[in-house]
C-alpha cells in the first residue's frame, strides 16, 4: 500500500466516523420530534426482528409528536413494546390504528445530561480518528522500514495525514457545537 493509499484509507475512515456521529446526534432526544429517535428500533414481529422503519410509516404531524402507522395493524402491540423497551423516557400511546409518542419538554437537568452525551460522542469520534491516524502512520513506518520511502517522504506523509486529522477534528467540533446549541435552545 502506498502513502497516498494509506492517506485515502484514513480519510475514508474519518468520513465514516463523522457520518456515524451525525447518526448518533440525530438519535438524541432534544425536545423536538424526530423520526431518527425510533426508526432503527428493532421490533419483534413475524418470528424475527425488523427495524421499525421496515414495518411502519413514521411521520411527524406536530413538533412534539411522532406518529407510527404500521402496514399491518397486528404489529401495533409489538411496536409499542419495542419503543417502551428502549428505556429513553418515551411513552408510546396505542390508539388501535397508530402509535403516537409525545416528546416531553426538556428540563434544564436533562439538557445538561444531553450536552455531556454530545461531548462524549464527539470525543469517541475523535478517538476513532486518532486510531485511524495511527494505522496510517504504522503503514508509513512499514514503508520506511522496507525502504520504499525516504525519511523526508515519511515526514511529508505524516504532515499530510495530520492536516486531514485536523480537518476531521474541526468538523467534529463544529458538529458538536451545533448540537450543543440545539440542545440548549429552549
Amino acid at each position: 500500500m502506498s502513502v497516498n493509499d494509506s492517506i485515502l484509507a484514513a480519510e475514508s475512515d474519518f468520513s465514516k466516523a463523522i457520518v456515524h456521529l451525525k447518526d448518533q446526534f440525530a438519535k438524541l432526544q432534544i425536545g423536538r420530534a424526530n423520526s431518527g429517535l425510533v426508526e432503527d428500533v428493532l421490533v419483534e414481529i413475524y418470528g424475527g426482528t425488523q427495524p421499525l422503519k421496515a414495518v411502519a410509516n413514521i411521520s411527524i404531524p406536530e413538533m412534539r409528536t411522532i406518529q407510527i402507522q404500521p402496514w399491518d395493524k397486528s404489529a401495533l402491540g409489538a411496536i409499542e413494546k419495542a419503543i417502551s423497551n428502549m428505556n429513553v423516557g418515551l411513552n408510546p400511546i396505542n390508539d388501535g390504528n397508530v402509535v403516537r409518542i409525545n416528546i416531553p419538554q426538556l428540563t434544564e437537568e436533562r439538557r445538561k445530561e444531553l450536552v455531556k452525551m454530545v461531548k462524549k460522542l464527539a470525543e469517541d469520534t475523535k478517538i476513532t480518528v486518532r486510531n485511524s491516524r495511527q494505522n496510517a502512520h504504522n503503514a508509513f513506518k512499514k514503508l520506511k522500514a522496507d525502504n520504499a520511502i525516504t525519511e523526508d517522504d515519511l515526514k511529508n506523509a505524516d504532515k499530510k495525514l495530520q492536516d486531514k486529522v485536523d480537518d476531521a477534528n474541526k468538523k467534529i467540533d463544529e458538529l458538536a457545537a451545533v448540537k450543543e446549541s440545539d440542545v440548549m435552545t429552549i
